[in-house]
């Protein structure tokens, strides 16, 4: 009989903008149980398709920084001119009902969670190089010459922080992609530490007098 963990799990993961991460995540809010997604405040508008408090918490920079200067924030970002943060109470909220908590936020906010959670496990998703980077951005059909060089430029600083994280899952085939994803957090919430209770319960029963 499968039982809920005793405490869930932060889950960071962090990728070049075109490496398929939105994606990814999207199908493992989809088809894993228990699993929350926290959704960023961010001070750019939205984009085509996006809706407030799904995608992100679409806010004034003033809304913004007065919530930061209050310490409302686990991590906050600025990013290509925007900024980006991750609330304290939806996370807690999250963990204290025993269900993990899906990150998705750039390579600095990943290294603020670890910061704050040592604890946190974090994902990178690396495309398989810069060509085919170039060719899933270009596909969009919605990046200018200029944001198309910003964000490849992104993309090489993020790389470079690629060997900070847990685990590294290169994004050339998606289905073997997110089959690797879903074993990540599969294992995560194996791990002796979060079946305590379980274990206990589990030990007492081999000590009682046989019958």
């Amino acid at each position: 009989m499968s039982e809920a963990p005793e405490e869930g799990s932060v889950l960071v993961i962090s990728a070049p903008s075109g490496a398929g991460k939105t994606t990814l995540c999207r199908r493992l809010l989809d088809e894993v149980p228990d699993l929350d997604f926290s959704v960023s405040h961010t001070t750019r508008a939205p984009r085509e398709g996006e809706r407030e408090a799904i995608d992100y918490h679409f806010v004034s920079q003033a809304a913004f920084e007065s919530l930061r200067d209050q310490g409302g924030f686990l991590e906050w970002a600025r990013v290509a001119g925007q900024l980006y943060g991750t609330a304290h109470h939806s996370v807690r909220a999250a963990l204290g009902q025993s269900r993990d908590v899906l990150l998705d936020i750039d390579t600095q906010g990943a290294a603020a969670v670890r910061r704050a959670i040592p604890d946190a496990v974090l994902i990178f998703i690396l495309p398989p190089g810069p060509e085919a980077l170039r060719a899933r951005l270009e596909g969009r059909g919605s990046e200018t010459p200029e944001s198309l060089a910003r964000r490849l430029a992104l993309a090489r600083g993020e790389v470079e922080q690629a060997h900070l994280y847990d685990y590294l899952i290169v994004n050339d085939e998606l289905a073997a992609a997110y089959d690797r994803l879903r074993s990540i957090v599969l294992a995560v919430r194996s791990r002796t530490a979060r079946q305590k209770g379980r274990l206990e319960s589990i030990r007492r029963r081999f000590m009682e007098p046989a019958g």
